[in-house]
């Protein structure tokens, strides 16, 4: 518990308990994104723990007695919602996602497939797992996937964020090291049309009185939007709100409130949307574990919304509540 005085303290306090860590390659941005929060939650005058996620998790958890948890474990172990059913068994209620809403947004095309229910456009892609390469044979399942989709595309695992195993591909060499590239991530591979036009991140929290949408953040970078470009500052520029008209700012807006209801998401999400030069906003992916270290983009949405520890101490007292 810091000594120093509360920030904005919290007429409430409680004891908090934030999951961070684990074994999935985002354990490092896990920790830093717990870390921080732990921080604006102590300033509030709450009494907090952060736990790295490994045997001794349950034990100490039944110790210590929170109020709630804040899941930040990132990447596939975090976010496909087998750390939320240990969490509802348990009894304990937590910020996030049910864990049912959690594997609909974890799984990329099933995130894809899902919003195409509720009238959202997604780039098409083709999902291929990594056996089907020596079976059917790399060179002609690749120039199937080229044909059906025509180059540019992206390759991305099914599972995970950071833009780990991500890339950019323009001809037939590239599109088979991306392969390579991805499957060290993943046994799964999701091969999507590329689009293009202004990238665009739009945080939706609840905090009891229905999903609202945070100021969109446009993300500017030289070259891809990768992991070193995520977490290293001066890698990328973020303009918050994004440098869109009015209409454009509403509609994104209003896209990832109908990603955030079709999906059944829970306290908080980040859609990640393109907006192509006709104006038309396209689905790329959702994360229901966003980032929350000093260069994620909900932070920066919360920031310019008003005021972050509002909000997150906002969040801490209407968690998902377990049934």
């Amino acid at each position: 518990m810091t000594t120093s005085a509360p920030l904005h303290e919290t007429s409430d306090p409680l004891r908090i308990a934030i999951l961070a860590g684990g074994l999935s390659h985002e354990r490092d941005v896990s920790l830093r994104s717990g870390n921080r929060v732990a921080g604006v939650l102590k300033h509030l005058g709450h009494t907090v723990i952060v736990l790295d996620v490994d045997a001794r998790t349950i034990a100490s958890l039944r110790a210590f007695g929170p109020d709630v948890v804040w899941p930040l474990v990132h990447g596939g172990d975090g976010e496909d919602g087998g750390l939320q059913n240990v969490l509802i068994a348990l009894g304990l209620p937590y910020v996030g996602t049910h864990s049912d809403g959690c594997q609909r947004a974890s799984f990329k095309p099933t995130a894809k497939a899902t919003v195409r229910t509720g009238g959202v456009l997604t780039p098409d892609s083709v999902t291929l797992p990594k056996a089907y390469f020596s079976q059917l044979g790399a060179q002609d399942v690749l120039g199937v996937v080229a044909s059906h989709l025509d180059l540019p595309v992206i390759v991305k695992p099914n599972q995970g964020g950071s833009g780990l195993g991500v890339s950019y591909v323009t001809d037939a060499d590239e599109l088979r090291r991306a392969m390579v590239a991805c499957f060290s991530y993943d046994e799964r591979a999701l091969i999507e049309k590329y689009v293009s036009g202004t990238e665009l991140a739009i945080s939706v929290v609840d905090t009891g009185e229905g999903p609202r949408a945070l100021p969109p953040v446009e993300v500017v970078t030289e070259g891809q939007y990768d992991f070193d470009a995520r977490y290293n500052p001066g890698r990328s520029e973020y303009f918050v709100p994004a440098r869109l008209p009015q209409g454009a700012l509403a509609r994104v807006q209003d896209t990832a409130l109908t990603v955030h209801t079709t999906l059944g998401l829970g306290n908080i999400s980040r859609t990640d949307l393109i907006l192509d030069d006709q104006g038309t906003p396209w689905f790329i992916d959702v994360n229901v574990v966003p980032g929350m270290t000093e260069t994620s983009l909900l932070p920066l949405a919360a920031e310019a919304d008003g005021d972050l520890p509002a909000l997150y101490d906002a969040l801490v007292h209407s968690p998902f509540v377990t049934p």
